[in-house]
């Protein structure tokens, strides 16, 4: 038996405040921003599903994501891409395919929404 599952538990992101990044990340997605800094570097963002794990300890300018490590689904590519702009987030792609778009967060981490 593989000791090893076929799961993904989290996926990190580099950011260099904490603060400002779990309040940025919580306002786009929704949720409250309440939850604990971990050791003084670290949010976990309750996900349905893969949770996203916000971390200053790994930030540098050579960490930051140029390609897009995961995308974000949304079920109206269309509303999401308006309720991005909305936010005022830096938007690096028109929708492509009528399916998915690029965006950066607030350290320049490249980012995707897809329609699922």
């Amino acid at each position: 038996m593989n000791p090893i599952l076929n799961q993904i538990g989290t996926t990190f992101i580099p950011v260099s405040d904490i603060g400002k990044a779990r309040n940025w990340y919580c306002d786009i997605l929704g949720l409250s921003a309440d939850g604990e800094i971990l050791f003084g570097h670290l949010y976990i963002l309750p996900m349905d599903g893969t949770d996203i794990v916000l971390d200053t300890k790994i930030f540098s300018e050579d960490n930051i994501f140029k390609t897009p490590p995961f995308h974000l689904n949304t079920n109206n590519i269309e509303q999401a891409f308006e309720y991005m702009r909305g936010k005022n987030v830096e938007i690096t792609t028109k929708i492509k395919n009528n399916h998915w778009f690029n965006f950066k967060d607030p350290d320049g981490n490249h980012l995707m929404i897809c329609q699922c």
